[in-house]
């Protein structure tokens, strides 16, 4: 069957976020019904290749349980990504997870770089100008959007 194993036993409130530029963090919890014992696994795979990584660098919680993964250099490109958990115990089949994520959704921007600001006292205006973040995926710079606070100091 699909879903063979424990029911409840699949990971829960999987995340991940993307942040300077191509470092991921992903975290989950165990699942409820997940006999003591149950070890997970993170595999993902960028859709248009063929080979699936396994985490490298677990984040393990006091019991040394794998609760989420570090990864560096990764690219974000503009295909899904897939993500598997599974789990091993030796009572029971564990249910795996999955999920297909857009990476470049769940990207933290950098600030945007070289901002300069020339206010002039004769004139009521100041010009602003910057240059799009940093980012591993080629976004086409009319897709920033930026947001201007000021205040008079």
């Amino acid at each position: 069957p699909l879903f063979a194993g424990v029911n409840g036993s699949a990971i829960e409130n999987f995340s991940c976020v993307i942040y300077n530029v191509s470092l991921m963090n992903c975290t989950w919890q165990a699942g409820r019904n997940a006999p003591g014992d149950t070890q997970y696994f993170l595999y993902w795979q960028h859709l248009r290749s063929n080979n699936a990584m396994e985490c490298e660098l677990y984040i393990k919680d006091e019991n040394g349980k794998n609760v989420g993964c570090r990864f560096q250099n990764v690219s974000i490109g503009n295909e899904k990504a897939y993500f598997l958990v599974n789990g091993s115990s030796k009572d029971s089949l564990i249910q795996f997870y999955d999920e297909y994520i857009q990476l470049y959704k769940i990207e933290i921007l950098t600030p945007p770089l070289n901002v300069t600001a020339n206010c002039t006292r004769v004139s009521t205006g100041c010009i602003i100008t910057w240059q799009p973040p940093l980012t591993s995926h080629m976004g086409k710079v009319h897709c920033f959007q930026y947001e201007i606070s000021m205040q008079n100091q």
